[in-house]
């Protein structure tokens, strides 16, 4: 055989072969090679869509994020609008102002341990990444998905600078994307040493200071230059969370962060063992604050409330119910980020703010609690009086409220602590109208349904031992009878009573307290006065609840309306039937009851006494048909107090204020 022959040979053994394998291809090759062209076609499709619905946003954004960036100059950084609060005439109550020029430093003004310890602690490849740190973000998601919460920080403080001064506070998507936008940018005109200045004089460190040198000047009586490292470390640990490190009204958590900011400068090597441990031992003295005005407890209440109002704008959902203690963890975890954010906005945005409070009310309740409590003269290791009182008074045609008092005046110190909303305790029997007779009056049960007064087998005491038998319901709110509480609680259902605290949004109520105790105040994390006066109220307005607030609008620096509450929205709790009998009951209290040397001269009022065990706490919460009012005696650490109950010292203030603001008010009758 010639050699082309062999040739064609071999040609014809390779087309066979080739024949072969194409006959070899079956329906399944046939039909994966179909997946992979449609899924090629699906993967263009997305693009194309994602494209068309992101991919110009995002342009956008860039385009945006960069304008913002190329139009700053130094002074971005330390300019702010100064926030007016006012009260119910329009007279200035409160200023909020940044002034962070007064305080402000230059980098080389700011000592080494300061920054060290924000670099350790808040971002340890400041010096590294370029505007955004995907490694810091990769650890976030894994915290996130390992522990069900962000436990370690994904945003660089570059971002977080972006955040603060360029960008508004919407939570959206877009807000993230032009803040790493804006944060990349920022690396590129500013160097890390004047990035570095920016965060560190712009960042809030709780009580009012903004900047590392106001909050020195603050919470030490110096300048940050005359600090050591202990006290610096203690600084840098606030602004990740100003409300829980507080060092205030929270020095053990703050303490906590510290230590972990020394760990971290260690870890660093920035610092040595030797140095940390040393640190660590040193004992923090806060400097002393000096006693504001009555107004105090106004303007931390006030702030409070405009605060919450910006986060509803944000977008923010309140939440009071939880399936899970990991829930509202997250819950709780989201809430301190955003009220931190509001409140930096609040402070540095050039907002007026217009309130209900009214200062002649005002100086009435302060006078009634430090009138009444004048005698306990004992001090707490922190100097404040250790016996305190709060209370909360409501405006019923509006539901905002006009006073609130957080403690007792004090000449020499004063406590950041604003009892009023931030102290919640146990209510005692002042609970029974809300989670148990209310609810009770809208099924079955009636004034003068009869149930058996009586001790029996894992029920509570009534007070002092006493036992009546057949007794109605009316007779039994009347007296306070605690079996009666807890039986009838145990037919209207613990979760339908507790329903109720929700809708009123209730904020410590916890699984814990889905017991019978409820009935009897028992609850775990317990209420503050300013959530009682709102559960009375509701029931003054017919089951209507309106959430207790006293911001009645927010504006603008230039007059826009940005928040307007008049006419705010209720939400019908309970039924107007059963709202107007359960006044009417609470009405006999205060005549024939245990609030009965506590009624009015010349005006019809209604309310309820509530003593815990051991006298622990006292409370009296009453309404007539113009205001309600309630009050909390007791002390800050919790112990039992001689004579401490709802008719004594909660009583009075309550009786002393409600018969002054009265006072030149037409006769009115409840349910009219």
């Amino acid at each position: 055989m010639s050699e082309r022959e062999r040739e064609l040979h071999r040609r014809r053994r390779r087309r066979r072969k080739g024949k072969r394998r194409r006959r070899r291809m079956g329906a399944g090759d046939i039909l994966f090679a179909s997946f992979q062209v449609f899924l090629g076609i699906l993967l263009i499709g997305c693009m194309v869509i994602f494209y068309q619905k992101f991919g110009v946003r995002i342009v956008e954004l860039y385009q945006e994020a960069k304008a913002k960036v190329e139009a700053s100059d130094e002074s971005v950084f330390w300019s702010s609008q100064t926030t007016l609060v006012y009260d119910d005439s329009d007279n200035v109550i409160q200023t909020l102002k940044g002034d962070k020029d007064v305080y402000y430093l230059k980098s080389a003004e700011i000592p080494d341990y300061v920054k060290q310890a924000f670099v350790s602690i808040e971002d340890k490849r400041f010096y590294k990444h370029k505007g955004f740190d995907m490694k810091a973000i990769f650890r976030a998601v894994v915290s996130l998905v390992r522990k069900q919460a962000i436990t370690q920080g994904g945003s660089t403080i570059t971002q977080q600078l972006s955040r603060n001064i360029f960008l508004s506070h919407t939570v959206r998507w877009e807000r993230k994307v032009e803040e790493i936008f804006i944060a990349m940018q920022l690396e590129k005109k500013y160097s890390k040493e004047q990035i570095l200045e920016y965060y560190i004089n712009n960042i809030y460190y709780s009580n009012g200071y903004y900047g590392i040198e106001a909050a020195s000047r603050g919470y030490f009586g110096k300048s940050v230059s005359e600090l050591d490292l202990s006290q610096i470390a203690l600084l840098c640990a606030i602004p990740n969370s100003p409300g829980r490190y507080d060092p205030r009204t929270n020095l053990s958590e703050t303490l906590k962060r510290r230590d972990r900011i020394l760990d971290e400068m260690e870890e660093d090597s920035v610092i040595d063992s030797a140095t940390c441990q040393s640190a660590k031992a040193e004992d923090i003295v806060l400097a002393d604050t000096k006693t504001e005005n009555v107004s105090n407890y106004m303007q931390s209440f006030a702030t409070n409330c405009a605060v919450k109002e910006l986060m509803k704008l944000q977008g923010f959902t309140f939440q009071y119910e939880f399936s899970s203690d990991a829930q509202r963890a997250t819950y709780d975890e989201e809430y301190a980020q955003v009220y931190e954010e509001c409140h930096n906005l609040l402070v540095t945005g050039g907002y007026r703010v217009y309130t209900s409070l009214n200062e002649q009310k005002q100086e009435v309740l302060q006078q009634a609690v430090d009138e009444t409590l004048i005698d306990f003269v004992n001090h707490g290791t922190d100097g404040v009086y250790a016996m305190q009182g709060a209370a909360a008074c409501i405006d019923n045609a509006t539901g905002e409220v006009v006073a609130v008092v957080g403690g007792r005046s004090q000449d020499d110190v004063t406590s950041s602590l604003n009892r009023a909303y931030q102290s919640s305790r146990q209510p005692g029997s002042t609970i029974k109208p809300l989670v148990v007779y209310a609810p009770a009056l809208e099924g079955s049960y009636t004034a003068d349904t009869v149930i058996d007064d009586h001790k029996f087998e894992g029920g509570p005491e009534n007070a002092g031992g006493v036992y009546y038998g057949n007794v109605t319901l009316r007779r039994a709110v009347e007296k306070s009878l605690n079996t009666v509480a807890w039986q009838v609680f145990e037919k209207v259902g613990v979760e339908n009573g507790l329903k109720r605290l929700y809708e009123m949004e209730f904020a410590k109520i916890v699984d814990a307290d889905k017991q019978l105790s409820t009935s009897l105040g028992g609850l775990t994390k317990g209420t503050n006065v300013v959530e009682m006066a709102s559960g009375y109220a509701t029931l003054a307005n017919e089951g209507q609840f309106r959430t207790p607030t006293c911001i009645v609008k927010i504006t603008d620096a230039f007059g826009n309306l940005l928040v307007d509450n008049t006419g705010a929205e209720t939400v019908q709790v309970y039924t107007g039937n059963a709202a107007r009998t359960m006044t009417d009951i609470l009405e006999g209290v205060m005549k024939s009851g245990t609030g009965s040397r506590l009624s009015l001269n010349d005006m019809p009022s209604a309310g309820k006494t509530g003593t815990t065990n051991d006298n622990k706490d006292g409370w009296f919460v009453g309404y007539t048909a113009y205001y309600t009012t309630a009050v909390w005696a007791g002390c800050d650490q919790v112990r039992a107090l001689n004579g401490l109950s709802g008719s004594s010292y909660p009583g009075t203030i309550w009786n002393q204020f409600m018969e002054t603001i009265h006072q030149g008010l037409e006769k009115k009758q409840l349910n009219d």
